[in-house]
């Protein structure tokens, strides 16, 4: 090695964004699924159910927390679901499956500047009529200025799910915690809705949830947070409050962690 030639050092990880009062955190990553959206219309968008949603946000970031969130597209397309049943070229469905996550991160959009707070759409595919492109540094810029971001689009690439989208988004921007919000009250041994006997978990480790194969998130979400210790709390969506209650820490749903 001579003398000019330079030692490569790994990059400082984002500092920590200081927790407002009354807040466990201080900057999360909230994941939401498709169907979380629909209701009991079974499709869609029900906008009952959207301002709902909006409302939970809305308190969230009256904290002073800084709130970035991904959306699922289950409720307008899966594009698992189209490959498999339909025949459809995989990598197609899920573009197709992408593009419906970006119509529910413009329906939030809507539902959330009606109550008053300002907020960012990022796309991961270039819509700029519709969306900024996904720029990880002007996400940070957005999530400072106190604007809600939302990630649409999953990662831009087929063959990953939103929920790996959550985890690789959440460390890129330095989240504190993902927060994946269910239709039940945590992860279970089993399922809660077929088995009355089903446990639910107060805490679970990263490899027991792999090893046991429970649908936290999926492996890859789930490795990926695994290797950067980012925390997952999987917790009920439908309870109103529920995201208030687990940002200040009051004990709700399942941590899953290292």
């Amino acid at each position: 090695m001579t003398s000019s030639s330079k030692t490569l050092e790994p990059q400082s990880p984002l500092p920590k964004v200081a927790a407002p009062p009354g807040s466990k955190y201080g900057r999360i990553l909230l994941k939401l699924s498709g169907e979380a959206l629909q209701g009991d219309k079974g499709y869609g968008i029900d906008p009952a159910i959207l301002d709902v949603v909006a409302d939970e946000v809305t308190a969230v970031h009256a904290l002073g927390v800084q709130t970035a969130i991904v959306i699922g597209g289950g409720n307008i397309f899966r594009g698992l679901k189209a490959s498999v049943d339909a025949g459809m070229d995989r990598a197609t469905a899920d573009y197709m499956g992408m593009l419906a996550t970006v119509m529910n991160s413009i329906a939030l959009q809507d539902a959330l500047e009606r109550k008053g707070i300002h907020t960012r759409v990022q796309s991961a595919i270039t819509m700029q009529e519709l969306a900024e492109p996904y720029i990880r540094r002007r996400a940070i810029r957005h999530l400072e200025k106190g604007r809600v971001v939302i990630f649409g689009a999953g990662t831009g690439n087929p063959f990953f799910t939103t929920d790996t989208a959550a985890s690789l988004r959440g460390m890129e921007i330095g989240a504190e915690v993902i927060m994946k919000a269910t239709g039940v009250n945590g992860v279970y041994d089993k399922d809660p809705k077929i088995h009355a006997d089903a446990k639910m978990f107060d805490n679970l480790s990263f490899i027991d949830a792999l090893k046991m194969g429970l649908k936290v998130m999926d492996a890859t979400a789930l490795s990926l947070c695994m290797d950067n210790k980012m925390p997952i709390l999987v917790f009920n969506m439908h309870e109103r409050g529920n995201v208030l209650r687990a940002v200040s820490g009051e004990k709700v749903g399942t941590v899953v962690n290292g």
